[in-house]
């Protein structure tokens, strides 16, 4: 009977088949025609998007590429033309185009636009006349800057190259007033790693996403990848915007040609944590860094102790960055202390090997197999082997900073589980208590989790790679 079967219904079952169930292929040989997942509900006032979501998906402005997930610049940039009276901008980097645009139009309409950037992406690029010029560690980045606005390949940018790609460009064409950290008169704070607008004293977008390409698109030059996996907040409530105004008021002070009366870094007071409710969500909000000799409970680090200590079923971590051991010390705690508790984890791979991550503790990679044996580090024994890398598109990062407890809590923000973060840095931290919000993250953590190599790395992996960056 098989034998009579046309060769073409065969064709024909197998396309269908591959049409009908794409998630039987690779993620990279899918089928983008449609969603693959359907969209969740939002909360009324506390919206989330991923920029690798496969309920979504849109044009890559840049690439001309058809791709899933949200378009988190054309997001940001909605909400900017939504604007009426304010729009604060803190910010580690800003090289989108269309955002910088965007900021630049409002403010010609006379809203109050202002923006803080870290120095080290604070530079003029359109005034350097050639990269040895520059300091080695920067002129990877001038070039790539160069390669992104020269988009006739002429070697040259001119005047209207500038106009449309340029973002530091647009923006100091426009007259839109801008600091870096050093405007307090220091070289900087250790990052002003902040990821927040507040827009017109009522909306915060807020997450883990610069606004840069590799962060929200992909590098312009790979099409292969879709952009460092990050996550956007928009949140809408009065009192959550007035906090993090506050911390804005903070670094800017008198802003441009002003006193150098701004605060970065350790010289802001310490703030202590702010719970409020927005609809039946329970929110609280946190900035850095905190003081660590003075005053333990006012560090972002501590606070996520806390927080992890009061799982009773589940943790589920998505980390850029986890190297503080005294979270590590903290969760191992409460895995001994609460039987059942089931903590899973998806890192990225490019900071996950390295001799100070908190992965090899959780894996238990005993010291001799690290390059550098520093103070805190414990293996655990048994080793954790629900936690592991991501198997994301070529060039991409997981760049999330956020864990999702008992299904219904949710940490997030600009703030990476380091203790060089919890110290010296800039940063927003969210404690979301609310399952309408937890559901969008568990989601996102659940993709990234099928494509997770789990457990620790081989024998003596460890060992070789340090052999070869030495």
């Amino acid at each position: 009977m098989l034998n009579r079967v046309p060769w073409w219904l065969v064709v024909v079952v197998l396309l269908a088949w591959v049409v009908l169930r794409p998630e039987s292929l690779p993620p990279e040989l899918r089928w983008s025609g449609l969603p693959t997942e359907p969209a969740l509900p939002q909360h009324p006032a506390i919206n989330v998007y991923f920029n690798q979501s496969r309920a979504s998906q849109y044009r890559d402005p840049y690439r001309d590429l058809l791709r899933y997930g949200d378009d988190l610049e054309r997001q940001i940039v909605t909400e900017i033309g939504r604007a009426r009276t304010s729009i604060d901008v803190a910010m580690h980097e800003l090289s989108l185009p269309a955002v910088a645009l965007a900021l630049a139009e409002r403010h010609r309409r006379g809203i109050a636009v202002r923006v803080i950037l870290e120095d080290d992406y604070s530079l003029d690029w359109a005034g350097v006349h050639s990269p040895e010029d520059l300091p080695r560690a920067s002129r990877s980045r001038y070039l790539d800057w160069r390669a992104f606005v020269d988009q006739d390949r002429d070697g040259r940018l001119s005047s209207d190259e500038l106009d449309r790609r340029d973002c530091l460009w647009i923006l100091d064409r426009a007259g839109v007033p801008r600091i870096d950290d050093t405007a307090d008169g220091s070289r900087g704070s250790g990052i002003m790693h902040h990821k927040f607008l507040v827009i017109d004293g009522l909306r915060v977008l807020t997450g883990s996403t610069n606004l840069t390409l590799s962060d929200v698109h992909g590098d312009p030059d790979d099409p292969a990848t879709r952009g460092n996996a990050n996550h956007l907040l928009v949140l809408t409530d009065p009192t959550l915007a007035r906090l993090y105004g506050e911390e804005f008021a903070w670094m800017w002070g008198d802003g441009p040609g002003g006193a150098s009366d701004s605060l970065f870094g350790r010289h802001k007071p310490v703030r202590p944590p702010h719970t409020i409710r927005i609809e039946d969500a329970i929110i609280t909000v946190q900035f850095g860094p905190g003081r660590t000799s003075t005053d333990a409970a006012s560090t972002i680090n501590t606070s996520i102790g806390r927080a992890l200590s009061g799982a009773v079923h589940s943790i589920d971590l998505a980390l850029f960055v986890f190297s503080a051991n005294e979270i590590t010390n903290t969760l191992r705690q409460r895995v001994e202390t609460r039987p059942g508790l089931v903590v899973r984890g998806v890192l990225d791979p490019g900071f996950a090997y390295r001799p100070y991550s908190a992965a090899l503790n959780l894996w238990g990679v005993p010291l001799s197999e690290r390059c550098m044996q520093s103070h805190g580090h414990v293996p655990w024994e048994p080793p954790l082997s629900s936690v592991g890398i991501a198997l994301l598109p070529r060039g991409d990062k997981l760049h999330h900073k956020f864990a999702i407890l008992d299904s219904r809590v949710v940490l997030t923000g600009s703030h990476n589980w380091s203790a060089g973060a919890d110290r010296r840095n800039d940063e927003n931290f969210l404690v979301i208590k609310n399952r309408t919000v937890a559901g969008h993250f568990r989601r996102e953590f659940e993709r990234l989790y099928r494509r997770t190599v789990l457990g620790p790395p081989g024998p003596g992996s460890e060992r070789l790679k340090c052999r070869r960056r030495k």
